[in-house]
């Protein structure tokens, strides 16, 4: 505000034309109009400044300090086509009076996407100018990069009246089935609490306060709702327990209802400013913000070790923090997609929203400004996107708003596109008993490059969610302490459909005849060497094994009818035999192995069907002894 009104004594100094008005040269009323705008502007009203510059320019229609304080005020409220159109009413009234507002006129066109322009006025100020600012050469930087990047499409829409208010609602988090969106809002300008809205088959339903005991008198913002509904984690600042200034805290969905807010603790919160939250969709991960005086904002993550509890945090690698801010981490339900804000990578002005890929060694790609009109030269962050892997959620306060900031949705171009993401839910029991077994570890594994997409518990009931990102071909393990795991796999290369898959596991307990199915353990046809995607499944047989020492086991190899029976048996022995040779190469006794071929003789479907003849060809491992 200091250089706006600097910038209005130069511009009242100025030697100008007979028919052009100056300050001097204005009229009572004009200069009393100007001196209330002023006024206005100097207690951060701009709004009330441009009302008050009309009105002098309706009194002195060749007032050239108030088409230039217009302009600057016109630019403080991110109206920029009037901004261009002001200060270009000035360049006619007074061609040496643009000089002086040559940093806000490039602000001005750079902010209605004219980038050359913008890029060519803050050079010549930069050229004319004894000591440029830091300011001004970062933001021909700016420029720089800006005039080399195409626009990408982007057409927001107002989410109504069912979520937004005249308050200012952001941050917004939905769920992986699309049916729960939770953002914060400030109420009556003040305290910050967190606001729930359904989803039906047409729209968001009126949103509700998520009440006690997750809101209280102390603000809660900046929150995130796990991929499957049933963990919050949000920032509380000026907590009493808190460590810092800002913690973070989680609460636990019940069939009470939400748990009492906890710290989530030492590992993760420091007496440093931590904020912004997001989970990983397995939940074993936590991505967010910490601020510290020596290094300013940079992104960390904390993962849950194998006793459930938070490792201490650690900042992502220099491929995603710089020496400026990194801030408002989003991880998307694919688990390989990361959107966060930065103003230290190359982008269009202040913060500008990114995203980076995981690669296949678990390192995050370099990161991919989102583009132009998506990010401005203004603050542009808090970015969440859907499990669809095309809807967006921001906040932002467009002209539509309800009054304050609000939250809009568009449509992801697609370069900028997470994985589409389905998802598969059920409950896992005990096979013999058919009791719900809680505590049971889920691991989603990429064939392909072993990368592990999800690695979750199932609750005290056995229910699990876990994310099955399309275009891919997963392993999906079970794993309990006394049972045999439990494998499938789930090809999603061709994968469109929006349905989840919905799928209730049986667990044999760990005991003499107990069978499972290895249906991750794949042979090209009429072949018996292994493929390389057998080996995440060939490493939990031998950690099987090796975790049950006494264990005797029988690999057996099955077939279905197509071709000759004797060459169906002899396939189905070579390959046990190729199963039971790679486990005594990791390490696994000879002597606690059994390889058996039974060829097509066991059929569990038809022979008549692709499908059923699918099922037939298996191999299995049954339990001869513990």
């Amino acid at each position: 505000m200091k250089k706006i009104l600097l910038l209005l004594c130069c511009m009242a100094s100025l030697h100008l034309a007979a028919q052009t008005v100056t300050y001097e040269t204005a009229g009572k009323k004009a200069k009393a109009l100007f001196d209330q705008a002023i006024d206005a502007m100097r207690i951060y009203q701009p709004k009330d400044a441009i009302r008050l510059l009309q009105d002098a320019i309706k009194a002195e229609p060749k007032f050239a300090d108030a088409y230039g304080q217009m302009g600057l005020a016109y630019v403080e409220t991110r109206q920029y086509t009037e901004a261009i159109n002001a200060f270009k009413q000035l360049q006619e009234l007074d061609a040496a009076g643009i000089r002086h507002i040559r940093v806000s006129y490039s602000k001005a066109l750079a902010g209605n996407g004219q980038f050359k322009e913008a890029l060519a006025m803050i050079t010549e100020h930069i050229e004319t100018s004894k000591a440029p600012s830091q300011t001004s050469l970062k933001f021909r930087q700016n420029m720089e990069f800006a005039i080399t990047q195409e626009q990408v499409p982007f057409q927001p829409q107002n989410l109504g009246d069912n979520i937004n208010s005249p308050d200012p609602e952001y941050f917004p988090s939905p769920t992986i089935d699309g049916k729960t969106l939770v953002y914060t809002r400030r109420v009556k300008g003040k305290n910050e609490d967190f606001f729930i809205s359904q989803r039906d088959s047409l729209q968001w339903l009126a949103a509700k306060d998520m009440g006690e005991p997750v809101n209280s008198s102390f603000n809660e913002g900046a929150q995130n709702i796990s991929q499957d509904g049933e963990m919050l984690v949000f920032t509380g600042c000026d907590f009493p327990e808190g460590r810092g200034s800002c913690d973070i805290y989680y609460s636990i969905k019940t069939a009470e209802g939400w748990q009492t807010p906890k710290n989530i603790g030492n590992a993760i919160n420091t007496r440093d400013w931590d904020s912004q939250p997001c989970l990983s969709p397995d939940k074993q991960s936590i991505y967010f913000t910490r601020e510290t005086a020596d290094a300013g904002a940079d992104i960390f993550v904390s993962h849950r070790g194998e006793d459930g509890q938070w490792q201490k945090a650690e900042r992502l690698g220099a491929t995603i923090n710089t020496s400026g801010r990194e801030m408002t981490p989003f991880l998307h339900a694919d688990g390989q997609t990361l959107f966060f804000a930065s103003d230290g990578h190359p982008g269009y002005g202040s913060l500008d929203m990114f995203y980076s890929r995981r690669q296949a060694d678990g390192s995050w790609g370099k990161p991919v400004n989102l583009g132009y009109p998506i990010n401005t030269i203004g603050e542009d962050a808090s970015l969440t996107v859907a499990a669809d892997g095309k809807t967006a959620y921001f906040a932002s306060d467009r002209s539509d708003s309800r009054g304050a900031l609000d939250i809009y949705s568009f449509e992801l171009y697609e370069a900028a596109r997470p994985l589409p993401t389905l998802y598969v839910r059920g409950y896992v029991y005990d096979a013999k008993t058919n009791e719900r077994l809680s505590a049971s570890s889920l691991e989603l594994v990429d064939l392909q490059n072993k990368l592990t997409i999800a690695n979750i518990r199932s609750d005290e009931n056995g229910a699990f969610l876990v994310p099955l990102p399309t275009g891919k071909d997963y392993a999906f393990n079970v794993n309990r302490k006394g049972y045999l795991f439990y494998s499938d796999n789930f090809s999603l290369r061709e994968a469109k459909a929006d349905e989840p898959f919905e799928k209730n596991i049986p667990l044999q307990p760990l005991e003499a005849n107990a069978v499972v199915v290895l249906r991750n353990i794949f042979f090209e046809s009429k072949k018996y060497d292994l493929q390389p995607a057998s080996t995440t499944e060939l490493d939990k047989l031998v950690k099987l094994l090796t975790d049950n020492p006494t264990m005797q086991a029988e690999i057996g190899g099955h077939t279905d009818n197509v071709g000759s029976d004797a060459d169906n048996q002899l396939l189905s022995e070579n390959r046990a035999k190729a199963v039971v040779e790679y486990l005594v190469q990791k390490g696994i006794q000879a002597g606690r192995l059994k390889a058996k071929g039974f060829g097509e003789t066991k059929p569990v479907d038809t022979n008549d069907t692709d499908a059923g003849r699918a099922q037939n060809r298996r191999t299995e491992l049954k339990v001869i002894s513990m």
